[in-house]
């Protein structure tokens, strides 16, 4: 089965598009020197404690430590210090030691920066590996059984949460034969006790974007959920000609934002690899312009360094 995006919109791309983006990186002078700093004062001591408090912290890239309802859980795992040739950019926010035992691991889909089975065997604990639709088959054969697949719009029940797959729009390939064979997506996460005597105001959901492009799903998710925090990418979306259909620019990011309805705006998906002709600096220094373009509420807008904890919800 292949998987597709709505409307049909397709990010297929030829040789020739390929050729057209390498020939024109190579006219590009690019000031990759500045990096996401490292927080100064992480704590993992308090993470391993912690099943109290709603809390985020960004490791890197879309590898984020979400504590949710009691709950450890992981997005996209990865700790590899290369991307293909590429060596990365900034170390992780905290190492894999440093982790409490995780309960539960989201994949967005199956992309080598989202997908790293090597970070996946070195997690602590003994999580429930929650994947798109076309993946638990590939997780199986690699010895990874306790896994669930979704598809749009299905959901999950473990422990006191509702894990619910939402729409993205991209692609996914990890061999020259499987495109598309496995679809792709974000995820948002509903407390169960929020969903039966609380007044409406107080059901906040966490939505973790995945990887994607600008689309009317954003709408569609925020008309289903009542989103709090929203993370969401910035990067590798130039040049646009050729990411566009599948990476967000820092201000689509701001739109899908303002789509979904969300309350507070986390960033992601920069500073970690080098994927696309943008910097990390310019992805930041462009987000932050559009927010002020907007005239948004600055305390609404949550730009972590790597390693660095939010708590959620005042807690």
């Amino acid at each position: 089965m292949k998987y597709t995006n709505m409307d049909s919109v397709s990010n297929r791309k030829t040789f020739r598009d390929l050729r057209r983006w390498r020939k024109e990186r190579r006219l590009k002078v690019k000031d990759f020197s500045w990096t996401v700093p490292q927080y100064p004062d992480k704590d993992p001591d308090f993470l391993r404690r912690n099943r109290q408090f709603a809390t985020v912290t960004w490791i890197g890239h879309s590898t984020f430590l979400l504590q949710w309802c009691g709950l450890n859980i992981v997005t996209d795992p990865v700790w590899a210090g290369r991307m293909g040739w590429e060596r990365r950019l900034a170390s992780p926010g905290l190492a894999l030691p440093e982790l409490p035992p995780v309960d539960a691991v989201l994949l967005s889909h199956g992309h080598y920066d989202h997908l790293h089975f090597g970070s996946l065997r070195r997690l602590p604990g003994h999580p429930l590996y929650l994947v798109p639709a076309g993946l638990a088959g590939k997780f199986r054969r690699k010895g990874l059984t306790s896994v669930e697949e979704l598809d749009w719009w299905e959901s999950f029940r473990f422990q006191g949460v509702q894990f619910h797959f939402v729409p993205a729009q991209h692609w996914t390939r990890r061999t020259p034969f499987d495109m598309n064979r496995s679809h792709w997506g974000g995820w948002v996460l509903e407390e169960e006790a929020a969903l039966d005597g609380r007044r409406a105001e107080d059901r906040r959901a966490l939505y973790f974007a995945g990887d994607t492009g600008y689309f009317r799903g954003f709408r569609d998710i925020g008309e289903r959920f009542r989103i709090g925090a929203a993370l969401l990418p910035i990067g590798a979306y130039e040049p646009e000609w050729f990411m566009g259909p599948q990476h967000v620019t820092p201000e689509e990011a701001v739109r899908a934002f303002l789509d979904a309805g969300a309350e507070d705006f986390i960033p992601m998906h920069y500073g970690a690899f080098r994927l696309a002709d943008d910097t990390p600096r310019e992805a930041l220094d462009r987000l932050l312009a559009e927010w002020h373009r907007l005239g948004l509420p600055p305390e609404r807008l949550h730009v972590l360094q790597h390693g660095q904890t939010l708590r959620l919800g005042g807690d």
